[in-house]
């Protein structure tokens, strides 16, 4: 068995969870997420637990039956109390706007670049423009916003310069030395 896997995810007070065969529903006080497993993984709620098993000991619903556990543990997550990264910009004129749906984020190049906010995920920005919240309901869809809006400048190693996680380390590196 999975150590992850058997382990029984309680259900909190607001949070109803539903499941249909391999679909899952979690309905909490900040919104509803749903989402299909793998065939052979079984997910049972009794009482105030959601338990979840699997079929047979093969190779694929091995390995899917951990996932499938910590899946669901983040919707549960996501609808009592949301996901949120933190992003820090610096350098010098570099800076973020917020225009309606869109982020436009100066960073030193000819153009801003656009990131386009996809739906159920808000972007807040500090009045200064350097400091950036992504926040949500759905775990990955925060990762992935955050992780595209950095990928447009990531921090560099000689001056520090770009988009980085708020408590990131960046590995300093000394530079040019003159003879």
């Amino acid at each position: 068995m999975s150590r992850i896997g058997k382990q029984p995810i309680t259900i909190p007070a607001g949070v109803t969870v539903t499941s249909t065969g391999t679909d899952v529903a979690v309905k909490g006080k900040l919104g509803e997420l749903s989402r299909s497993f793998q065939k052979g993984i079984t997910v049972e709620v009794d009482g105030g637990k959601v338990i979840v098993t699997r079929a047979d000991d093969s190779r694929l619903l091995k390995g899917c039956h951990g996932l499938s556990r910590t899946l669901i543990k983040n919707m549960i997550d996501g609808v009592c109390t949301g996901y949120k990264k933190a992003l820090s910009i610096e350098g010098t004129g570099f800076k973020a706007v917020l225009a309606g749906k869109n982020l436009s984020l100066s960073l030193g190049f000819a153009s801003p670049k656009d990131y386009a906010i996809p739906e159920g995920i808000k972007i807040t920005v500090d009045p200064a423009g350097v400091n950036l919240t992504v926040e949500g309901i759905n775990k990955e869809l925060v990762g992935e916003a955050a992780a595209r809006i950095r990928s447009y400048y990531p921090a560099e190693p000689y001056k520090g310069k770009g988009i980085k996680y708020v408590g990131e380390q960046i590995r300093r590196k000394q530079g040019k030395t003159v003879a």
